[in-house]
């Protein structure tokens, strides 16, 4: 695929520069992209697996006791766990584009899931990570603005897509056809529409003739690892797992079967959420023995995290499996519950197996982290600081955020900010956008109970200052 912007231009564009010889003590020193064949193989390959509607609880190693995720937990085993890493937004589509960007919402070009667009002269991690020799690929839910061109992932610096265009379209599991690229894979269900559009259920055929789409993204996914073995890869992978299946309008239509759960005494929408994600988590570990029977693992990234908290969609109850954990809050909300979410990485010997960092960081924090690894200085126009100290062990060297923020533009509009142990919250923004802000103490307080606010005025006009720089004007987007 050709590149959108040339080289000198991208370089103006992004201000990426080689990474100074001894920036990162771990990491070869480049002077161009030029690189030889040996140098490019130094650099890791980098996969990024994203979960969908996933829940900080979710998860056996972040506390969840009913769902089975021995993968993921031996994931955690093998790397190191965040206890403190937050999503781009509380729904889908700011989300990924502020983990594609580096930019949180106050300056995404996409800030909530109405329609809207990426640009083709935005830059992406994967633009990055292309300019540096890497091979891009993009498999699962694309769900960057809505409706996205059949170019659009190839517009952002893939060179190879799999998957669901549409984010309305990734709502049905069992869909006539998924896009490669830009050409329609015909699959074997049938779907009826209602007048809107939209899709109403699956018929035509037997259940168990049903193609169901998440199986067609491990199937890729390992195809891509395999062709891409031997050439520095990025992978992004994002599951459309376990968001309802609340286009399709049958029950117990989120998985093809209950697996372990078929027995319980659960309701059905219970059952299908647990099954899910343990369908995930079994294909995250055929991913995982891919890699180690390749020989690559040793020099692969591998990460995985979650869009946004759990939803209440469908028959969906995040309080049965206890889904957010500790925290208040699920999808759509700016509480902890809605944004916070699993981080695992794992990077046999490069991440300390077994370890656990408490590092405040979000997904804006992916593309400076990604840019380290290629060898390269991350652009400056970005509101992300690398990881990479914290995933090295290098704790001391960690630069840390000042401040977090999200806008969400949903339900009145709200606000947050995270500062240091504080984190504050305003809501119904756009009714009064001087609201009283809500303050919590995390540290003391990780159910966001105890609005302390009135105590601590200092604190309060520090936020509020924050509040007037920490975005640009939209028209789309206004507050």
């Amino acid at each position: 695929m050709k590149n959108i912007l040339g080289r000198r231009s991208f370089l103006k564009t992004v201000g990426l520069a080689a990474a100074s010889a001894g920036a990162y003590s771990l990491l070869p020193s480049c002077t161009s992209v030029n690189q030889t064949a040996g140098a490019r193989k130094k650099r890791p390959n980098i996969i990024f697996i994203l979960a969908d509607d996933l829940g900080y609880g979710d998860l056996g190693c972040y506390g969840q006791t009913e769902i089975k995720t021995p993968s993921l937990d031996r994931m955690a085993a093998e790397g190191m766990l965040f206890t403190q890493h937050y999503a781009g937004s509380t729904v889908c589509a700011p989300s990924r584009c502020v983990l594609l960007t580096g930019l949180h919402t106050g300056h995404s070009r996409i800030r909530g899931n109405s329609p809207a667009l990426m640009k083709p002269g935005d830059i992406t991690v994967a633009k990055i990570l292309k300019y540096a020799g890497y091979v891009t690929g993009a498999i699962g839910k694309w769900g960057v603005g809505h409706p996205p061109p059949l170019a659009d992932p190839a517009h952002n610096g893939f060179d190879y897509f799999f998957g669901y265009l549409n984010m309305v379209h990734a709502h049905n599991y069992y869909p006539e056809f998924l896009w490669r690229n830009e050409r329609k894979v015909k699959l074997r269900n049938v779907v009826e529409y209602t007048k809107r559009g939209y899709a109403k259920g699956v018929g035509g055929v037997s259940t168990n003739k049903l193609d169901y789409s998440h199986d067609f993204f491990t199937k890729e996914a390992l195809e891509f690892i395999d062709k891409n073995k031997n050439s520095p890869f990025f992978l992004y992978l994002p599951y459309t797992i376990p968001h309802a299946n609340n286009q399709a309008g049958r029950k117990g239509m989120e998985v093809p079967d209950y697996g372990i759960y078929k027995d319980k005494d659960w309701p059905e929408p219970q059952k299908g959420h647990a099954a899910m994600i343990t369908r995930m988590d079994r294909d995250i570990g055929k991913l995982l023995a891919r890699l180690k029977q390749l020989r690559i693992d040793k020099n692969t990234l591998v990460m995985f995290s979650s869009d946004n908290g759990p939803h209440k969609e469908s028959g969906a109850d995040p309080d049965f499996f206890d889904s957010n954990g500790p925290l208040r809050g699920i999808k759509r909300d700016l509480y902890e519950g809605g944004i916070r979410v699993p981080l695992i990485a794992r990077w046999p010997g490069k991440i300390k197996a077994g370890s656990v960092t408490d590092h405040v960081s979000a997904f804006w924090d992916f593309l400076p982290t990604c840019a380290n690894l290629a060898g390269l200085i991350p652009p400056e126009a970005i509101d992300g600081i690398s990881m990479l100290p914290t995933l090295m062990g290098q704790p001391e060297k960690q630069k840390k955020h000042e401040f977090l923020y999200w806008e969400f533009h949903e339900r009145g509009g709200k606000q947050a900010v995270r500062m240091g142990d504080f984190k504050a919250v305003r809501v119904n923004v756009r009714k009064n956008p001087d609201g009283p802000l809500e303050l919590y103490n995390l540290k003391d307080d990780i159910g966001e109970k105890h609005n302390i606010a009135a105590q601590h005025p200092d604190v309060i006009a520090r936020i509020e200052t924050y509040l007037k720089t920490a975005r640009t004007d939209s028209p789309k987007w206004p507050m």
